[in-house]
């Protein structure tokens, strides 16, 4: 692994566009701004799959990176639950479904490189 910096992982970088379509949900449905309760744990789970790729990079090692990866994985299905509440309650659809797409999407990218991560341990 040739990166220097977290910043430069495209998993990090997802994960930061997903921080911001859920930002960007709350912030444009008011009605889903008084369910703090969900919004709270959106962005909370959101925050956790940045963070932990972050907190991981720094590990001393591989395994140990993995180990955070493995949480940034768990906090994507979080956010893939939680879109069929957006969806089912607050009938914001389209938006949902983006929501669900990119953590699917950071998901198996988040797989694919612990895949890789265990070939060079």
């Amino acid at each position: 692994m040739n990166y220097k910096n977290f910043e430069e992982l495209p998993i990090w970088n997802d994960s930061r566009d997903i921080v911001k379509l859920i930002y960007s949900i709350i912030n444009d449905n008011h009605e889903l701004q008084k369910d703090l309760r969900l919004t709270g744990q959106l962005i909370g789970a959101a925050i956790s799959i940045m963070n932990n790729i972050a907190e991981g990079f720094d590990s001393d090692n591989n395994k140990e990176f993995i180990r955070f990866l493995r949480y940034s994985q768990r906090s994507c299905s979080e956010i893939m639950s939680m879109t069929y509440i957006i969806k089912d309650v607050y009938k914001i659809e389209v938006e949902s479904e983006n929501i669900y797409n990119k953590c699917l999407e950071e998901r198996k990218q988040i797989k694919g490189f612990i895949k890789y991560l265990k070939t060079v341990i």
